[in-house]
């Protein structure tokens, strides 16, 4: 008698690992065999993921990069990633292999613009500088910047920037963005000032990054653009690390051009031991969470499962989900 086998997916986020949640539920009432990497093994070398990659027809992924190489030597039908940046793909890649690669949009702007708001009063207010000096007695008090009356500049006015705007006006700020395709609308009905890139850097006392990493905007915070901005002003950072040259930054901060950073997302993480920015101390690093809250990770795996189980369905997918828009009219999951 023959027996359909199950389709198979590998789920690779630390978050839904061997823990109970919706995404499983959705997987499962979709005709779903889920498949969970061995515990402590390391999806970022390369032979190790294409091994365990055989015979698995969908992933719920995390940041693991997936080359071309990767992807050349998988089944794989489709990637969901577990979030909405997806540089760690090689999209062209997966698309030249009929793999169709989803994002969640939606699902964790709220998160990364609370973390931005927490990283930006952080820094203002010297933590977590402020907090040693009362563990270690030495209870010093110097005043600091206020938010209140600043420029804040937003380099991304996509979901997270607009969803940082609606938060920063509360504290009475001056506004200021750039976007290679802004939403002119919202901006307007929000006393967003749209200004060219180099305008908001050297208009602003912070700097919150909020763009893609791709080739275009790959350390797009370097020497020279650090020199335009403000004496003393800050950089936060919980996009992407490639955004920003690392070396560069802590020169500048170290030189007292930049008054402080912080930074959730780095170029190699987690960050070598070495690198200067985990020993500057006006700078506050947080582990790539900014998108990570307990509703933002219940509803990240959800709309992935949802992806893959729709495109195996053969049914529509939510609004933005698809990257690789090419393949909406040739893609069919049984003769990928």
């Amino acid at each position: 008698m023959e027996h359909n086998v199950l389709p198979r997916v590998l789920i690779t986020p630390i978050e839904l690992i061997r823990r109970h949640e919706p995404c499983q539920d959705v997987l499962v009432a979709g005709g779903f065999e889920i498949v969970y990497p061995p515990e402590g093994i390391d999806l970022y070398d390369q032979q190790r993921l294409k091994t365990h990659l055989q015979g698995i027809d969908a992933m719920l992924a995390g940041v693991e990069p997936l080359s071309a190489d990767v992807l050349q030597s998988s089944s794989l039908k489709v990637i969901a990633r577990f979030g909405v940046g997806y540089d760690a793909i090689d999209v062209s890649a997966a698309t030249e292999c009929n793999i169709a690669v989803t994002i969640t949009p939606g699902a964790n702007q709220i998160s990364a613009a609370e973390h931005t708001m927490a990283l930006i009063l952080g820094v203002l207010r010297g933590f977590p500088h402020r907090d040693k000096t009362v563990r270690d007695g030495s209870w010093t008090r110097p005043p600091l910047a206020r938010f209140g009356g600043a420029t804040l500049g937003l380099l991304g006015l996509g979901r997270i920037g607009k969803e940082v705007v609606v938060r920063a006006s509360a504290f009475g700020v001056t506004i200021v963005a750039y976007d290679p395709m802004p939403d002119r609308i919202f901006a307007q009905k929000n006393n967003v000032q749209l200004l060219e890139f180099d305008q908001v850097l050297s208009q602003s006392d912070i700097v919150s990054l909020h763009l893609p990493c791709t080739s275009a905007t790959q350390n797009i915070i370097n020497s020279a653009t650090l020199q335009k901005m403000r004496p003393k002003s800050i950089l936060i950072n919980t996009a992407r690390g490639g955004l920003v040259d690392e070396e560069a930054l802590a020169d500048a901060i170290q030189s007292g051009h930049l008054g402080g950073a912080g930074l959730d997302a780095f170029v190699v993480e987690p960050p070598h031991t070495t690198n200067r920015l985990l020993h500057l101390p006006n700078v506050l690093l947080t582990p790539h969470t900014a998108g990570l809250d307990h509703i933002s990770v219940r509803d990240m795996g959800r709309l992935a499962a949802e992806c893959i189980v729709s495109l195996h369905a053969g049914k529509a997918l939510p609004e933005g989900s698809l990257i690789n828009r090419t393949l909406t009219t040739a893609w069919n999951w049984k003769v990928n």
